[in-house]
């Protein structure tokens, strides 16, 4: 019995914490022993006020609270865990029961429809779900508690909220599934009744950006980055794509990041399509940017040297490049001059990835690992580029390129594939014979 009334004041004390300070936005465990460091953090600054809760027993910190950031004791977890949990069954059964007897007996007296729609009984569901996410985040049932009481109030005020705590929840599991897949529901309900939807979506975005910064290649946020864009507008697209560069240029060996940028793109080239009839300077628009994000491509790939996910991004670009100016047809026989500047984009193009190849191909004497990768992923770019080239292209870059320079290149960088090389090699010479002949 007493170690049932110390749970039920220790979550009592948590919940209290909360309701006393709403503007909560980081939430961390902290080992016992590192509180007498963060108490003398917070002696020496004048400026911060700070509010500890200590057991009553031994007086041992059980939470931390200061500046708006909270921090819980690693060994309270499991007791508030336990403790959260029971909490929240008990009322989810009440909540349960009341509706059920509602919906069972169809009165509409006043007092069973006001046991229906109390307040207090959802307001006990949302607290203690709410202390059991902070401590376990994939706790499904919980998640699951806070959509019920929320489809039935669907408040914009409240659905706000409810963001800022799966955010809260972020913070200290920035990883969880859960939390991110409640996020999303959250704003499918705001984007199906309220039109604040684009001024979430940039927030959203913004806060995806600073959990990547501390959170590295986070599959689940960038997965949540790239569900929104389906929610932009075509100018809010542009301009995730303009901010984004600075991130993504310091980053370059996340490849969630530059798939994002891939999804935009796309997204952009597809409207651009669609809108092509209706204005010519949106599609001129789209094809520059499209040439920017190349040369700014090539631009990281000298500066950071052997970085896989740079390469991958070229080929995607590379072969939006090949499919829009060599392949592209205009309705008009006559247009003869915009098929001749076609054949002269396309001619520069590979020029530059030729001498893209040379200067990356270059390994020095005391080479590190990352040149030899460098000149790796150039060659093999380059093979695969030569199997994107329809034929009536391909013949001409590979006279250009030829095979015994990429193959004795792939040799030096990486000897240990020779033989694979030799049959890639083998297969590329084939393919130029019978293309030739044709």
């Amino acid at each position: 019995m007493n170690e049932e009334e110390n749970s039920g004041d220790l979550l009592r004390q948590f919940e209290q914490i909360l309701e006393s300070d709403p503007a909560i936005d980081e939430i961390g465990f902290v080992h016992p022993s590192q509180f007498v460091n963060l108490n003398e953090e917070a002696t020496s600054s004048s400026d911060s006020i700070s509010n500890v809760v200590c057991s009553a027993d031994d007086g041992s910190t059980m939470f931390w609270n200061r500046d708006h950031k909270l921090g819980i004791s690693t060994d309270v977890l499991i007791p508030l865990y336990k403790e959260a949990k029971r909490a929240l069954m008990a009322a989810n059964r009440q909540y349960k029961a009341l509706n059920s007897t509602f919906h069972v007996t169809g009165v509409q007296s006043s007092e069973c429809a006001s046991l229906a729609l109390d307040d207090g009984v959802k307001s006990e569901v949302m607290k203690h779900s709410r202390a059991v996410l902070l401590v376990s985040s994939d706790f499904g049932t919980a998640w699951h508690s806070r959509k019920m009481v929320l489809l039935k109030k669907q408040e914009l005020s409240i659905l706000l909220d409810e963001l800022l705590f799966s955010a809260l929840v972020l913070s200290y599991a920035p990883k969880s599934e859960h939390a991110w897949s409640h996020r999303r529901w959250v704003i499918k309900l705001i984007a199906g009744k309220y039109s604040t939807l684009q001024e979430i979506v940039t927030k959203e975005s913004e806060l995806v950006e600073k959990i990547a910064e501390r959170s590295k290649m986070n599959y689940r946020a960038w997965y949540h980055r790239c569900w929104l864009v389906t929610y932009m507008t075509t100018e809010l697209s542009l301009h995730e794509l303009k901010r984004s560069k600075n991130w993504a240029g310091l980053h370059v060996a996340d490849h969630s990041c530059f798939h994002y940028r891939r999804l935009m793109l796309r997204i952009l080239d597809d409207r651009c399509c669609k809108q092509e009839n209706e204005s010519s300077s949106y599609s001129v628009k789209i094809n520059q940017l499209w040439k920017e994000e190349l040369d700014w491509n090539e631009m990281l790939i000298k500066r950071y040297i052997g970085r896989e996910a740079l390469w991958l991004h070229r080929r995607f670009l590379s072969l939006f490049w090949i499919k829009h100016f060599l392949t592209g047809q205009t309705s008009l026989p006559g247009d003869w001059k915009h098929k001749t500047s076609m054949n002269n984009d396309f001619g520069i193009f590979v020029d530059n990835e030729l001498h893209l190849l040379q200067s990356c191909s270059i390994i020095p004497d005391d080479s590190f690992d990352d040149y030899q990768a460098q000149a790796t992923y150039s060659a093999t770019y380059m093979l695969w580029l030569i199997k994107q080239i329809p034929d009536s292209g391909g013949v001409e870059f590979l006279e250009k390129l030829r095979t015994k320079h990429l193959n004795a290149l792939l040799n030096k960088a990486c000897p240990e594939r020779s033989s694979t090389w030799d049959s890639i090699m083998a297969y590329v010479e084939t393919s130029d014979h019978y293309a030739k002949e044709s």
